[in-house]
C-alpha cells in the first residue's frame, strides 16, 4: 500500500472525524479518482461520499455511490445501495442525510486502525460526547424459514424455582436480622420486653407473602412503576407509528398461542430499555422506552418486542416479576433518600444533621435492593438465551436483533455520557432489561473506534469466559450475537457480524489461572483439610490417644478450615492483584483499544493504565459507596471501582465533573473496569483507593475468625 495515499487516507479520515469536510475532501478527492479496486481507494471513495454529503454536494455524492455499485467488493456494492437510497430521500427532502445510527451514509471507520467488515463512523465534538455514526450491514431477514429445535425447558424451570428459593431464603435472613435488632433493643431497654412474635418463624409469613405479590404482581408493578417512573399506557397507534411490523408481531404471535395482546406501556425516558412482566399470559405487560422507539428501525423495535414475547408464560416471568416487585420499592427509598439528603446538604445549617444519617439509610436500603437483585443473577442470564431464540424464531430476523442489541449499547452509553451519570431508571430495571447498562458503558461508547468483531473476541473465545462471568446479570453479548449468528446460518443467511478466529491460539499461562481462582482453591483446600482432621480426631478418639471429639461435634471446624483456606488463597492473590505502578510500565488513552481487543486477559493479569478524562457519575451521598463512577475518556467510557477509605475529608462523589488522571488496574470480565489507586485533579486534590489494604484486612479477619472456630469449635 502506497505509504503516500495512506497518508492522504488517514488525514482525510481524521478530518472526517472531526467533522472538518472539506480539508477531507481535499485529502480524499485524489484518491478517490484512482480506480482500482484496492481497500485504501475503496476506502476513500467512501470518506468522500460521506464527506460529500455533509457538505450539501449530494450531486456528487450520488455519481460516487453510482461507481462504487459497480465494486467487485459485495460489501461495498450493499452499502453503496444503501447510500444512494437515502443520498436520493434526502435530496427530495433538500436536507443533509441524518446522523444516526442506523447507518445509512457510513462505512468508513475513522480510527487510526484499518477499517474492518464495513464500519464507517464519524465523530461530532460536542461537550465532550462524540455520538458516532456506524455502517450497519443491514444483513438480510429469512423470507421462508424452518422451526428451529426445541429446547429442554426443564432446567430452565429448576432454575426458576431455585430463583424463588434463593428469594425466600435471602428475604427470610433479613427478617430474621430485623426481628433479632429490635429483640435486643427492647430487652436492653428498662420496663420492655420484646412480643415473642419477634422469635417466631417467619417462613409462612414470607412464604404467604409472596404468594399475594405473585398474583397482584401486574396491577402493583403498574402503580409502582407509574409512580417511580411515570409509565403510562402507549397506544397502538403511536407504536404503529414507529414499527408497523411491530404490531403484526404481536398480533400474529398471540394469535397463534391463544394470548390476548399484552397491555403495552411506555417510559418517557431518553435511555433504550424495554421490559415486560405480569404473572399469566392474560395480565402481561410489554413497557417500552421513549428512546429505543426513536433509536431502532421499524424491524429492530419488531425483532425486540419478539424477545419480550419470548419471555412471557414461561416460570420465569413470574419469578422475574415478583422480584422486581420485591426490590422497586428498597431502590425507590434509595433513590428518594438520596435526593433529599443532596437537597438538605446545599443548606449548611442541616448538612451535618442529614448527611451521616442519610448516608447509612441509603447505604443500607441499597444495600439490601443489591443482596435480592443478586438472587435471580443465574436465571436472568439464562432466560435471555431462550427470548433470543423466540425473537428469532417469531420474526424470521436474527440478524435485526443483533442490530437493535447494539443499538440498544450504544443508545445506553449515549445516555450516560449525555447526563454524565447513570440514570436511576436504567439501573433499577436493569435485571429485566435486554441489555445490562454496565456492559453496555464500555461496549456502546467504543462503537465506532473499534469493530464490534475485536471487542468480542474475548467474549468468544476466552476459555474461561464463563466462569469468569458468574456474577453477571446478563450473558455476555458476543456469545448471545455468535448465537443469533447460527441460527442465521441454520437459515442460510448472511450474518451482521462476522466473527473471525484469532490469527493465534490463546494461551492462558496456567499461573495466571490459578492465581486467578486463589481463593476457591484455598475453599477446596479447607474443605479437604477439615475433612483430614475429622478423619484424625475421629481415629485417635477411638484409639483412646486424644479426646478432643467434642469439639468437632458441631461441624463448625469445617467453616474454620473454609474461612482459613480462602484466607491464604487471597494473601497469594493480593500481590498479583495490585502490582507497583510506575511511570514506565503504564498503558494511557491510546491503548484502550488494543487492550480491550486482547482476547487473552484475565483480571489477575492486572494492567497497570493512568487514563485522562472527566469523572462522571451521580453525585452525592447517593454514590458514597461509589457504585455510579465512570470515566470519560477521548477513547470511551470506562468502568471505576473505589474503595472508601477512613478518615478521608472528601469523596471521589466530590470531583464528578472535573478534569481527572486515573491510576489503576484495568480487568477484563464481560464489563471491563479500572480497580483505582488513585484519582487526581488538576489543582491536585488526590484520593487514594486502598483495595489491597481492604483485602488483607478480610483475608486476616478470615484467617482469624477461622483458627477461632477450628480451636472452639462454636
Amino acid at each position: 500500500m502506497p505509504s503516500h495515499a495512506e497518508s492522504c487516507l488517514q488525514a482525510g479520515l481524521a478530518a472526517l472525524k472531526q467533522g472538518n469536510y472539506h480539508t477531507a475532501i481535499a485529502n480524499l478527492e485524489p484518491l478517490a479518482k484512482v480506480q482500482k479496486q484496492d481497500k485504501i481507494y475503496l476506502q476513500a471513495q467512501v470518506g468522500l461520499v460521506m464527506s460529500y454529503a455533509r457538505t450539501g454536494e449530494v450531486s456528487k455524492a450520488i455519481a460516487l455511490c453510482q461507481n462504487l455499485i459497480s465494486s467487485n467488493h459485495p460489501q461495498v456494492q450493499e452499502w453503496a445501495t444503501r447510500a444512494l437510497e437515502n443520498l436520493y430521500k434526502s435530496k427530495n427532502r433538500k436536507q443533509k442525510p441524518p446522523e444516526t445510527h442506523t447507518g445509512n451514509i457510513s462505512g468508513l471507520n475513522a480510527s487510526r486502525q484499518e477499517p474492518q467488515n464495513g464500519y464507517v463512523g464519524t465523530d461530532d465534538h460536542h461537550n465532550n460526547i462524540k455520538p458516532v455514526s456506524i455502517y450497519w450491514r443491514q444483513a438480510r431477514r429469512a423470507k421462508v424459514w424452518q422451526p428451529l429445535p426445541k429446547p429442554n425447558v426443564i432446567y430452565s424451570r429448576l432454575i426458576a424455582c431455585l430463583t424463588f428459593i434463593a428469594l425466600f431464603w435471602m428475604c427470610k435472613e433479613m427478617f430474621k436480622l430485623v426481628w433479632g435488632l429490635i429483640a435486643q433493643i427492647l430487652y436492653k431497654l428498662p420496663y420492655l420486653q420484646p412480643p415473642q412474635v419477634l422469635y417466631h418463624d417467619s417462613s409462612f409469613l414470607i412464604l404467604g407473602l409472596f404468594l399475594i405479590l405473585m398474583v397482584l404482581s401486574p396491577w402493583l408493578l403498574d402503580w409502582l412503576l407509574g409512580k417511580f417512573l411515570a409509565q403510562k399506557e402507549l397506544s397502538k397507534e403511536k407504536l404503529n407509528s414507529y414499527s408497523r411490523e411491530t404490531l403484526r408481531v404481536l398480533q400474529r404471535t398471540c394469535q397463534q398461542r391463544r394470548w390476548p395482546c399484552p397491555q403495552l406501556r411506555i417510559l418517557p425516558i431518553s435511555a433504550p430499555i424495554i421490559i415486560s412482566y405480569g404473572n399469566l399470559p392474560r395480565t402481561a405487560r410489554i413497557t417500552v422506552s421513549q428512546g429505543l422507539l426513536e433509536q431502532l428501525a421499524n424491524d429492530e423495535i419488531a425483532a425486540i418486542y419478539a424477545l419480550t414475547l419470548g419471555q412471557i408464560g414461561r416460570w420465569d416471568f413470574v419469578v422475574m416479576s415478583l422480584i422486581l416487585l420485591v426490590t422497586i420499592p428498597f431502590y425507590g427509598l434509595y433513590q428518594q433518600i438520596s435526593l433529599s439528603a443532596n437537597q438538605h446538604h446545599s443548606k449548611i445549617w442541616q448538612s451535618k444533621i442529614w448527611r451521616w444519617p442519610a448516608t447509612v439509610l441509603a447505604a443500607i436500603t441499597y444495600g439490601i435492593w443489591f443482596l435480592l437483585t443478586g438472587t435471580a443473577l443465574l436465571n436472568s442470564r439464562l432466560r435471555l438465551y431462550h427470548s433470543d431464540r423466540q425473537a428469532a424464531e417469531i420474526t424470521g430476523n436474527p440478524n435485526g436483533l443483533i442490530r437493535a442489541l447494539l443499538k440498544i449499547s450504544i443508545g445506553v452509553a449515549h445516555d450516560i455520557n449525555l447526563k454524565e451519570h447513570t440514570s436511576w431508571q436504567l439501573e433499577s430495571l436493569n435485571l429485566l432489561a435486554p441489555v445490562a447498562y454496565q456492559h453496555s458503558i464500555v461496549l456502546g461508547s467504543i462503537a465506532g473506534h473499534l469493530p464490534f468483531e475485536s471487542f468480542f473476541q474475548w467474549e468468544n473465545f476466552h476459555p474461561h469466559r464463563q466462569w469468569l462471568t458468574i456474577n453477571s446479570s446478563h450473558p455476555l453479548m458476543g456469545d448471545r450475537i455468535e448465537r443469533l449468528c447460527q441460527i442465521a446460518r441454520y437459515w442460510h443467511l448472511n450474518t451482521e457480524l462476522y466473527q473471525i478466529n484469532p490469527q493465534q491460539p490463546i494461551i492462558i499461562r496456567p499461573q495466571s489461572f490459578l492465581l486467578q481462582i486463589a481463593p476457591w482453591l484455598g475453599i477446596l483446600l479447607g474443605v479437604i483439610l477439615a475433612g483430614l482432621t475429622w478423619l484424625l480426631w475421629q481415629t485417635a478418639y477411638a484409639m483412646q490417644l486424644l479426646n478432643l471429639k467434642w469439639i468437632y461435634d458441631d461441624w463448625y471446624f469445617v467453616l474454620g478450615f473454609v474461612l482459613i483456606g480462602f484466607s491464604i488463597g487471597t494473601l497469594i492473590q493480593i500481590n498479583a492483584l495490585f502490582p507497583k505502578i510506575t511511570d514506565v510500565n503504564v498503558h494511557k488513552n491510546e491503548n484502550l483499544i488494543n487492550l480491550l481487543a486482547d482476547p487473552s486477559i484475565l483480571p489477575v493479569d492486572s494492567i497497570k493504565v493512568r487514563f485522562t478524562g472527566k469523572l462522571l457519575g451521580r453525585p452525592g451521598i447517593g454514590n458514597y459507596l461509589a457504585p455510579d463512577l465512570i470515566l470519560q475518556s477521548s477513547q470511551g467510557l470506562m468502568k471505576l471501582h473505589h474503595i472508601p477509605g477512613l478518615g478521608k475529608s472528601f469523596h471521589p462523589q466530590d470531583l464528578i465533573g472535573q478534569q481527572i488522571v486515573v491510576r489503576g488496574w484495568l480487568r477484563r470480565k464481560a464489563t471491563p473496569w479500572i480497580d483505582i489507586q488513585s484519582l487526581e485533579t488538576q489543582d491536585g486534590k488526590k484520593i487514594n483507593s486502598p483495595h489491597s489494604i481492604w483485602m488483607l484486612a478480610i483475608a486476616i479477619l478470615a484467617q482469624g475468625w477461622g483458627a477461632y472456630l477450628v480451636l472452639m469449635g462454636h
